[in-house]
């Protein structure tokens, strides 16, 4: 029976606003001298933010804030977006217990000891802090990024205890900004855009607010800048070089914010409603084998009359098929998340099951069509003049109109791709197939692609990213402590495995469409060949009559079967040419090649980073390998685009 959207998705599926805050600390003299401005211009702009998500059709989950608790901006923008009903997610840049202790800023030993162990500073200015700290973070999704607690809190107390130690205090600050500026990426990497207050005065500090704002931009997330001295007045970036135009007439950009959130949350002419026209059926279809047929007789593997059908997963069966071994691996991860563990095997790995197996049956759809059509066009021509060899001379109207059917045929399937958009459908389906497939990987480990760089496909033609991208950003950050242990398990369960496959497939596909392209071009060529053989064939024998040596009937007798010869072969083979040509099974080996040779160089390096010091097993390394795995699948779909894109279903010529 056809299914349409699995009803989870589709009862649950909506997109979020994500918005991120960076910002002075309490400290800072501009952010000291004007912290009740600050907070009222915030508390502005987030009510402006809310009423024009509000503002906007269809329906939107919670407006989701991204901050990473630091003491003055962070923690302000976090009470605030609590008080308007929004999410609040939190990326840590070190385990909760020390993060709250190093932003407490006690003076003693004993108070730090103290807030580690989570009690309570005797200093009631810090235990205020700590308090503060722990109210709000208690309301969020916390994923704290602990896997180099150990050094931080060694390094913190060693500064602690002896304030004039230089080496010590360095070496603090350096791992403590990098791994703020990590947390920082995170952060940016799930917005839509990031609210900075920021004086400007400083951006080389790693992990900084200014330092944030650059790689905001950098990352192709626009940025809405508030002045300390000035907050109510606000302007948006977009670019890093905005940074050093001076022109700014105080005027906040109201429409270009509006423009923002709208490209955040809605595709224009594209509501997910869209999807239910989308079927899904538990396998393949009979009628559109044919493309995979030409590639089962050149491309060997198996009888090439053997029967192609192919059995869909279900996506309620996923998560308990094919899917097994990776929730098996999130459920045994060390303190994970079960919320995003039910979320994967509920909501995710089902769309994922979903939209593959529609977009399955319309390649076959597309691309069987296409073939058929050349197939049609030789027959078309051959039958055409199959009176000749025939003898069939008086009974050419039969040919004629087998001809005209046949040709018929080839505008009936035209018409059908183009009503029924098997191209465009195709295209769309399988981009948004792809950006799912990976997604336990980036999911399980708190990774995500940030929104700039998305890909851009045209004007209306973008909903496969912008639905993939909220199917992603619906399950969020998962609510873990980030272990070297939690990292281990992620990479040996969920990465490793996934890229291991999808390297053995590419390879696999690689070299089964080498050989189709190769034999197909054989075919062709020997096609040609014969019909040659077959003009050189008459004229000898007309020749040979001429000189006596055959009867000079003999050549009029074979003219017809010759004729026939000469025109069919050269159909034939320019007609398994074109096939050659619409499949491009030489560019698509070579994508699958070099898409096999990145996820081979990925598997290496995660063995290396497995097998290395325990020390080098840090989130920042494994972010890196995840995203490097997220970049050579979306540059595989830009590839794979650039061959199909322009090859819509069309009339063989």
């Amino acid at each position: 029976m056809p299914s349409h959207l699995p009803a989870r998705i589709h009862d649950s599926w909506q997109p979020h606003l994500a918005l991120g805050i960076t910002g002075h600390r309490a400290s800072n003299p501009s952010y000291r001298a004007h912290a009740p401005a600050i907070a009222a211009a915030l508390a502005a702009l987030f009510a402006r933010i809310e009423a024009m998500a509000n503002s906007l059709p269809g329906t939107r989950g919670a407006v989701r804030l991204h901050s990473l608790m630091v003491d003055g901006t962070d923690q302000v923008a976090a009470e605030l977006a609590l008080a308007q009903g929004w999410e609040l997610a939190v990326p840590l840049p070190f385990g909760a217990g020390l993060n709250g202790a190093i932003n407490a800023h006690p003076h003693t030993l004993a108070d730090a000891d103290a807030l580690l162990a989570g009690g309570m500073a005797s200093d009631p200015a810090v235990e205020a802090r700590a308090a503060a700290i722990r109210a709000v973070t208690a309301r969020a999704c916390l994923f704290e990024l602990a896997d180099r607690d150990a050094e931080v809190e060694a390094l913190w107390r060693a500064v602690i205890a002896d304030p004039e130690d230089r080496a010590a205090t360095r070496a603090f600050e350096a791992l403590a900004s990098d791994n703020v500026a990590l947390a920082g990426r995170v952060m940016i990497e799930r917005t839509d855009l990031v609210i900075a207050v920021w004086d400007g005065k400083v951006a080389n500090l790693p992990g900084g607010t200014g330092h944030t704002v650059v790689a905001a931009l950098q990352m192709g997330t626009p940025v809405l800048l508030i002045d300390p001295a000035a907050p109510e007045a606000w302007r948006i970036l977009t670019r890093p070089e905005e940074l050093a135009q001076p022109d700014f007439d105080g005027s906040p950009d109201s429409a270009r914010l509006e423009a923002i959130i709208r490209a955040a949350v809605v595709v224009e002419d594209w509501s997910p409603a869209s999807l239910a026209k989308e079927q899904w059926r538990p396998h393949s279809s009979r009628a559109f084998g044919l493309y995979r047929r030409v590639e089962r007789m050149f491309g060997g593997g198996g009888s090439p009359f053997a029967s192609l059908k192919i059995a869909y997963e279900a996506p309620d069966a996923i998560a308990t098929g094919s899917g097994a071994g990776v929730m098996a691996a999130a459920q045994t991860m060390p303190g994970g998340d079960a919320q995003v563990t039910r979320q994967l095997a509920e909501d995710v790995l089902p769309l994922f099951a979903w939209a593959d197996g529609i977009a399955s049956r319309l390649a076959d759809a597309y691309r069987s069509g296409m073939t058929v059509n050349f197939v049609l066009a030789a027959l078309a021509v051959m039958i055409g003049i199959a009176f000749l060899p025939t003898g069939m001379g008086d009974s050419k109207w039969a040919f004629a109109l087998v001809e005209l059917l046949l040709l018929g045929g080839i505008l009936v399937m035209t018409a059908a791709g183009s009503r029924l958009g098997w191209h465009r459908r195709w295209f769309a389906m399988r981009r948004a197939t792809e950006y799912l497939r990976h997604a336990p990987a980036l999911l399980l480990l708190g990774v995500a692609r940030p929104t700039g760089r998305w890909a851009r496909s045209g004007e209306g033609a973008e909903w496969p990213e912008h639905f993939a991208r909220h199917a992603l950003r619906d399950v969020g950050l998962p609510q873990v402590q980030v272990t070297r242990a939690y990292l281990r398990a992620g990479l040996t369960g969920v990465v490793l495995p996934h890229v291991i496959a999808q390297a053995s497939y590419h390879e696999a596909k690689a070299h089964r469409l080498e050989r189709v392209h190769h034999r197909l071009d054989k075919a062709a060529e020997s096609c040609f060949a014969l019909a040659v053989a077959s003009v050189v064939a008459y004229l000898g024998l007309k020749g040979a009559g001429l000189a006596g040596v055959v009867p000079k009937h003999l050549a009029a007798d074979w003219s017809p079967f010759f004729t026939f010869c000469g025109v069919a072969f050269p159909t034939l083979g320019a007609n398994l040419a074109g096939i050659r040509y619409f499949g491009d099974f030489e560019r698509f080996a070579a994508i699958s090649q070099v898409a096999a040779e990145k996820l081979r160089e990925i598997e290496a390096r995660i063995g290396l980073l497995l097998s290395g010091a325990p020390a080098a097993l840090t989130y920042g390394a494994t972010a890196d390998l995840i995203h490097a795995l997220d970049d050579a699948v979306v540059e595989e779909i830009a590839s794979w685009q650039s061959v199909f894109g322009a090859k819509h279903l069309a009339l063989p010529a």
